[in-house]
């Protein structure tokens, strides 16, 4: 996601969603991801099923516990994500 014009994808909206939630994005790049929802319901249910998927096993593990079951590309974008923004 280069450049504060660049257009955010599905693909972004993925690997950026936890940072989103959590609050660790830039306002530009918050703006980016509204605009994304108001345009693309699939990512609309995706967000919310992470969401859920998120606070159902917070509350069956427990806050502290690590999430169990977690897709696999899901934990890599997230990694990815953390890499690019510990880099930058």
């Amino acid at each position: 996601m280069e450049g504060s014009e660049a257009v955010l994808t599905c693909r972004d909206f993925v690997e950026f969603l936890d940072d989103y939630l959590e609050g660790r994005l830039q306002e530009q790049v918050v703006a980016r991801f509204h605009e994304h929802l108001s345009q693309c319901p699939s990512c609309v249910a995706y967000a919310r099923s992470y969401q859920d998927s998120v606070r159902l096993a917070r509350k069956a593990l427990g806050d502290d516990a690590p999430v169990r079951g977690v897709p696999e590309e899901l934990v890599q974008a997230i990694l990815a994500a953390q890499r690019r923004s510990q880099a930058g």
